[in-house]
């Protein structure tokens, strides 16, 4: 545990950060996961789902959440694979 009080305060700080960052991540993560699944189930939804993700990835990427290169090749990858269903 830190003993100096600007250290103390850097945690304090840091947590109420991952508390932050942990909700677009996990918004990111679950809109990928519905956009794989919709693809693999050959839902007609599928695209709108695809475009949601990549929303949302753009959405953690701008807020620092995700490397803007990161959110680019998740968006990417999941284009790719929505292409290649059809």
């Amino acid at each position: 545990m830190a003993n100096i009080k600007s250290a103390e305060k850097r945690n304090r700080q840091a947590e109420k950060a991952a508390a932050r960052n942990r909700v677009y991540r996990s918004a990111a993560r679950t809109a990928i996961k519905k956009a794989r699944q919709a693809i693999a189930d050959g839902d007609p939804n599928a695209a709108e789902l695809v475009r949601n993700a990549e929303r949302t990835l753009a959405r953690a990427a701008a807020k620092g959440v995700l490397h803007p290169n990161n959110a680019s090749r998740r968006a990417g990858r999941l284009v790719k694979l929505a292409n290649k269903a059809g």
